[in-house]
């Protein structure tokens, strides 16, 4: 284990060692947030949320989900026309 930055009896090369380690991990941490925050990845993960929401691991669509937003949208269209019905 490395000694801590308090450690007064700590080496020139053992100050250096520190250094190089956490400056590397350092950029392992940067170069995972750029890759989290690239927006292709963030698309690609954001599909993949929604397909596991129709789709179960086997490939087969998850009816009880498909129904429950198909539902969804016939009570919007439902909502909308009945606005337009009483504005218009």
């Amino acid at each position: 284990m490395p000694a801590g930055p308090n450690d007064a009896a700590q080496s020139p090369d053992a100050i250096v060692d520190d250094i190089e380690h956490t400056r590397d991990q350092l950029a392992a941490t940067i170069d995972a947030l750029v890759d989290r925050a690239h927006p292709k990845n963030i698309a690609a993960r954001q599909l993949a949320a929604l397909r596991a929401q129709f789709v179960t691991d086997d490939g087969s669509l998850r009816k009880d989900q498909i129904a429950k937003l198909a539902g969804a949208v016939v009570g919007l269209v439902g909502v909308v026309l009945v606005i337009r019905r009483v504005a218009g």
